[in-house]
């Protein structure tokens, strides 16, 4: 009679796992968590903590599609209609700032922000616009760069084990340049964690985070009493001391699924109905609420992606479709972090890939324009009611102080103590900057 055990002994304990044993679970969850231990133990040998930022989070709120900075941060009144636009001009708490019409409410947060009125860069392309403001570098036939997100996973590690990049729903837009959000060179171990899915939908779960349909609480137990079993024999056979540092891993997604703390961080049921009322219960300001609760939990970088800004016609419509749910989420997300005295920790940069053209087209829109836009930043150290730089009269140029991607980049990295001229080592041992050719924009830091 054949033993009934001799099957483990023709594979090994990896193989076991890969083949479905935790696939109910998802095993996705436990390599994310080794992955994350591999950024902790990178972090520790790079001797981080010899600088020390004002921010100790980041929220990077991401417009794809190309925000126009005439119908938002900087509108131009007394330009003619043509280069004008359909929409008018607002006066907010700083004294010569304006917004658009549809942004009242951060009007009256305005003195809490730094706006940028002079951002600038050669790419017209969504693809390389995206490469650009989510890693401070030009596209590279030669090499793929990682992502700030990446990169600040990679220099801060994990705190309070929650990943510490961290995808609001998922990659920006539809466009191939998708992938610049991601680890680059980088190991894998420093991508994003993706939600999978909207906050603002009703059935909303985080994948990884929930049993699977169909697993009860007695059946996950089952389950990872079976892993128990399976480890021990494995444990007896190979006798390696890997295998004690992969349980860990495994352990660690079963605590990550079983524990009521980390799930609450994800969870937006445990905000009131005043809190959910307050940030508009929209696409926008749902995802601006989690992204409030991630940071408050202890996620280093939430990149929140806002669709549907690339508005060649009719832009007047697609403001107002748009405009007031971001405008108010926004502003909540600001006023809310700064009164638990957590804005001055937390960096938060709005942006996009780019503006729109000085003229108002014949369809009602504006087109693709990198060379002047506009980005907006509030907290993590960054002046109150500031403006840096100016564009034109008619918003076409910077008119004074522009600022490129890797300005921006290497000052959202000063903020966080991240040495933004360290090299890092890219396959072929080849080191490369941070960010190359920046410089810390020194006028908006308070």
């Amino acid at each position: 009679m054949s033993d009934p055990n001799s099957r483990f002994h023709t594979t090994n304990r990896r193989s076991f796992l890969q083949f479905g044993t935790l696939g109910a679970l998802g095993i996705s969850l436990p390599q994310i968590l080794q992955m994350e231990a591999q950024a902790e133990t990178a972090t520790a040998a790079a001797g981080i903590g010899a600088l020390k930022g004002k921010a100790k989070s980041v929220i990077h709120i991401y417009l794809s599609g190309g925000m126009a900075h005439q119908e938002s941060w900087d509108p131009k009144p007394l330009a003619s209609s043509e280069y004008r636009g359909p929409l008018r001009a607002i006066d907010t708490k700083v004294g010569g700032l304006q917004f658009g019409q549809h942004f009242g409410h951060m009007a009256k947060v305005a003195d809490k922000c730094t706006v940028i009125h002079s951002m600038t860069h050669g790419e017209a392309a969504h693809e390389r616009g995206t490469h650009n403001m989510f890693t401070g570098y030009r596209p590279s036939p030669a090499i793929e760069y990682p992502s700030m997100g990446s990169v600040i996973a990679h220099e801060l590690g994990v705190r309070n084990s929650l990943p510490p990049y961290v995808m609001i729903p998922t990659y920006p837009g539809g466009f191939a340049g998708a992938n610049f959000a991601g680890s680059g060179y980088l190991s894998s171990a420093f991508s994003p964690f993706g939600l999978g899915s909207d906050p603002a939908g009703k059935d909303f779960k985080v994948r990884d985070l929930n049993m699977a349909a169909g697993i009860d609480e007695a059946r996950f137990d089952r389950r990872k009493s079976l892993l128990a079993n399976v480890d021990e024999h494995f444990r007896k056979a190979e006798q390696g001391d890997a295998l004690d540092a992969a349980d860990s891993f495994y352990q660690a997604a079963y605590d990550l699924i079983s524990s009521p703390a980390a799930r609450e961080a994800f969870d937006l049921d445990k905000e009131d109905g005043k809190m959910r009322e307050r940030y508009g219960k929209s696409q926008a300001g749902s995802r601006f609420l989690l992204a409030r609760r991630l940071v408050e939990a202890g996620v280093r970088m939430v990149n929140v992606n806002l669709t549907g800004w690339d508005m060649h016609g009719n832009i007047k419509g697609g403001f107002d479709r748009l405009g007031p749910s971001f405008d108010r989420g926004l502003a909540a997300l600001i006023s809310d972090l700064d009164e638990r005295g957590l804005l001055d920790s937390t960096l938060i940069v709005v942006n996009s890939e780019f503006g729109r053209t000085p003229k108002i087209n014949p369809g009602s829109g504006r087109d693709h324009w990198p060379r002047v836009f506009s980005v907006l930043l509030a907290g993590g150290g960054v002046k109150r009611g500031h403006v840096h730089g100016a564009s034109d009269a008619l918003a076409a140029e910077p008119d004074r102080d522009p600022v490129g991607p890797e300005a921006l980049a290497a000052t959202i990295y000063h903020q966080l103590g991240i040495d933004y001229e360290k090299r890092l080592m890219s396959p072929g041992n080849r080191p490369i900057d941070i960010v190359r050719g920046g410089h810390v924009i020194k006028d908006i830091l308070g």
